[in-house]
């Protein structure tokens, strides 16, 4: 009875190995864990969509109303010192309005609306409510939102992995010390996704008639995640 339960005991003792640590190929007993880090910087740059939605009773009218007020736009941006580099076309059509009627009778034609957006990087924050104030001013109608970042992330994001690393070797620690073993070498180590959440402040068009938009750009936060592989020892 005694050799019959052997093989039995033993899967027993595998399945009750922990997810976190188990035998390598080499019979080199490791722990893998994961880290997360995160670190903070104050933005510097803002992604606005800046648009003009025009209508009128045929598709030249209401082209010909959206294009004087969206190169009034143009004009005001780059008086603002946004560089033409930083003005990206992202939306342009030109759709019919329709009536619809209750007595099942089909929709006819009202009538045609014209939409040109526009993306827009601001690099001087301290400017960007006289950007929004002037964007409104000169005839846009439609402003989709704002999202602040930073344009250089590489330090910002370095800072994370090594919020990450010494997560993940805080976690290992732990592990080690209640296994009562020691924690070795690194044996791996395999980067997870960096998260840039950019952070959005949603804007609707309204004139503004004496002081430009009040934004407040807040702090970017950038997350990191690692998985690191350490060696036990007894």
């Amino acid at each position: 009875m005694i050799r019959s339960l052997a093989p039995f005991a033993l899967a027993f003792t595998l399945l009750a190995v922990p997810a976190a640590a188990a035998l390598a190929k080499d019979d080199k007993p490791f722990v893998r864990v994961n880290g997360t880090g995160t670190a903070s910087a104050k933005p510097d740059i803002a992604n606005i969509s800046i648009g003009v939605v025009s209508e009128g009773t045929t598709a030249a009218e209401a082209l010909e109303k959206n294009t004087a007020a969206m190169s009034r736009v143009m004009v005001e941006l780059k008086g603002q010192k946004v560089e033409p580099k930083d003005i990206q076309t992202t939306n342009f059509s030109v759709n019919p309005k329709f009536r619809y009627y209750k007595d099942n009778k089909p929709p006819t034609i009202d009538g045609y609306r014209v939409t040109n957006s526009v993306r827009v990087v601001v690099r001087n924050l301290d400017n960007l409510g006289n950007v929004l104030d002037q964007a409104v001013s000169s005839g846009s109608n439609q402003i989709n939102g704002i999202q602040f970042g930073v344009d250089d992330p590489q330090e910002i994001e370095d800072k994370a992995r090594e919020d990450a690393m010494a997560d993940a070797r805080r976690k290992a620690e732990l592990y080690a010390k209640s296994a009562k073993v020691k924690l070795g070498k690194v044996m791996s180590i395999t980067e997870g996704s960096i998260s840039r959440p950019p952070r959005p402040v949603f804007a609707r068009a309204a004139r503004a008639e004496s002081a430009p938009v009040p934004v407040a750009p807040g702090e970017q936060k950038i997350s990191a995640r690692v998985t690191v592989t350490y060696e036990l020892k007894n």
